[in-house]
């Protein structure tokens, strides 16, 4: 793994990507009985029957888990992933059995005018699944350090 990169280590279009993670349908209902418990998250029965057409785990969960793999090197920022703000979007379910892997890029360098030893980074975060299918799409603003003076 690289060592964490500071604001001025980045550029508009680096990638990044992280290790995988396997969704077991235990994880899925064991994290959506305790913070989504929708009949489609818990049920396989009324999941069948609804518009998932099959259990399907909680958006939060799909988020959960690519913070889980961007903070495990998925997206080595100096400082840690540290959020002020962004944009989520679900195109398709994460089902059990799902093997997930996020890869981002980065978007955008907004140096800071107010705050000169910091800056905000945009960056796109793609969760897949094994079939390369998008199942998460996060644009978030992140707050990156500049490398400290000595």
């Amino acid at each position: 793994m690289h060592a964490p990169y500071y604001l001025e280590d980045l550029t508009v279009g680096q990638r990044f990507h992280s290790e995988t993670y396997s969704l077991t349908e235990e994880k899925l209902i064991a994290f959506a009985s305790e913070y989504d418990p929708q009949p489609f998250h818990i049920d396989k029965t009324a999941a069948a029957a609804s518009l998932f057409k099959g259990l399907a785990a909680s958006g939060w969960h799909t988020a959960a888990i690519t913070m889980k793999l961007l903070n495990s090197g998925g997206a080595p920022l100096a400082g840690g992933i540290i959020g002020a703000g962004g944009e989520i979007e679900w195109p398709r379910p994460t089902r059990a059995g799902d093997l997930l892997q996020v890869f981002s890029e980065v978007i955008e360098i907004i140096p800071s005018r107010s705050k000169p030893q910091q800056g905000i980074v945009r960056v796109r975060s793609e969760t897949r699944n094994q079939r390369d299918e998008v199942l998460q799409i996060l644009t978030a603003k992140l707050i990156v350090p500049r490398r400290p003076q000595l």
